[in-house]
């Protein structure tokens, strides 16, 4: 993910949160990375300042696969 302009698809205060929606977009097959992560204590993040952040040619996509319910089989 050198060289590439990226944007943040999503904002959260929870690492853990952050890492779930990351993996979720490597599965898939889209490279994704999150940035500000101070503490793996949600408390210790200042609201909303962990960035998600994905290339900006996988933007919507990204968006579509994060705002998509989790329904179980």
């Amino acid at each position: 993910m050198e060289n590439e302009e990226f944007k943040t698809v999503m904002r959260y205060s929870d690492p853990l949160r952050a890492r779930i929606a990351e993996g979720m977009l490597l599965d898939n097959g889209i490279p994704a990375a999150v940035f500000g992560e101070v503490s793996p204590y949600p408390s210790a993040n200042l609201i909303d300042a962990i960035e998600l952040k994905v290339r900006a040619e996988d933007y919507d996509t990204a968006l579509a696969l994060l705002s998509t319910p989790y329904v179980e089989d």
